[in-house]
């Protein structure tokens, strides 16, 4: 399964989907006589996006699709878009910048749109990490918007209500990460059947659901946050956990960059940390710190696994997340100290 980033344009195309065409000549975002130009992005395996070009404005579109493209048969609601919708609506008004600002929707057809950004200003932090661009004061700033993020939701009754529904982040992520990673280790499922309860029952705040840097652009020093199709109201440690699992294993994969990868998982935690003000940071981080490893053998044996591990960068994941999840950590700190010892020991391999 590919993770290509969200602005990575494929090949033009003049007319994508009747659906979609309609949506934007309905919606006033383009005129029923003007000339409109369509590309299709590598937006991920949820949606098919494309970037519109109309009366010399550009804007990107969004479809959520019922079935995701993995190998493993994995199905969702499209409906799922309006929820994403209802998010970035809500982010754009107590954080603006954070997210895209939408243009139009159009929940009948699970189509809308929102604020194009251009990849040259606003380039995907996956992009700049896998180039080795890496910048640990930035994975900071990612850590102190998200905290403030959460913090701004946390106790708000009205949000609980309106995204308490846990069937899409059932199926888009405790299924398909945690309940499948079970199933390839049995003897871990208890272990990891806890985790999902303790998902469930800390919910403290409105979480994004897909923090990734395949979703985080890198714009004017700040983190644009995309993608928010699985947004509910839960624990905000995996939204943490989320991030930080991609910071190690590209530390595991990439040992020439571990370093600074290392650093900016550090810096990172220490910012988000700062912020937490809806509970005590000592138990949100040991939650966190013990959410990790089972995300990290689940982008090796749950229904999307990355795609930039090769087999020996695989094993080590694999017996460092089994290792974690049965002798647990608690601080962050310490769950660091082990990703750069395995980075060290797979740069002297190679």
């Amino acid at each position: 399964m590919s993770e290509a980033p969200v602005c990575q344009a494929l090949t033009p195309s003049l007319d994508p989907d009747p659906d979609i065409l309609g949506f934007i000549r309905e919606s006033g975002l383009a005129s029923f006589g003007a000339a409109i130009r369509f590309t299709p992005l590598a937006g991920g395996v949820s949606s098919d996006i494309w970037k519109v070009e109309a009366h010399g404005r550009c804007f990107a579109v969004k479809r959520a699709l019922p079935i995701l493209r993995v190998a493993a048969q994995w199905r969702a609601d499209p409906g799922r878009n309006r929820r994403e919708v209802e998010y970035l609506k809500w982010l754009h008004e107590v954080e603006p910048g954070a997210g895209p600002e939408i243009l139009a929707e159009d929940s009948a057809r699970c189509i809308f749109a929102m604020r194009w950004f251009a990849p040259d200003a606003y380039p995907v932090w996956k992009t700049e990490l896998l180039a080795g661009r890496i910048d640990p004061a930035f994975a900071g700033r990612v850590g102190e918007r998200l905290a403030r993020m959460h913090a701004r939701s946390s106790g708000d009754p009205v949000l609980a209500e309106r995204f308490g529904d846990l069937t899409d982040f059932r199926a888009l992520r405790l299924e398909a990460y945690l309940a499948a990673t079970a199933r390839k280790h049995p003897d871990l499922a208890a272990e990891l059947a806890r985790l999902v309860d303790s998902i469930v029952e800390h919910r403290l705040a409105l979480v994004h659901g897909d923090v990734s840097p395949k979703n985080i652009l890198v714009g004017a020093g700040a983190p644009v946050f995309l993608d928010a199709e699985c947004a509910t109201w839960c624990d905000p440690a995996f939204d943490l956990a989320f991030c930080l699992n991609h910071l190690a294993l590209k530390s595991i994969c990439y040992a020439a960059y571990a370093p600074a990868l290392v650093d900016s998982f550090e810096l990172l935690t220490r910012h988000y940390l700062a912020g937490v003000d809806w509970e005590k940071p000592a138990q949100f981080e040991s939650r966190t710190a013990r959410l990790l490893p089972a995300l990290l053998l689940a982008r090796v044996d749950g229904h999307s696994p990355v795609e930039y591990l090769d087999d020996s960068a695989k094993e080590i994941v694999r017996a460092l997340g089994r290792t974690l999840i049965t002798h647990p950590c608690d601080r962050l700190s310490d769950f660091a100290v082990e990703v750069r010892h395995q980075a060290k020991r797979r740069h002297h391999e190679q």
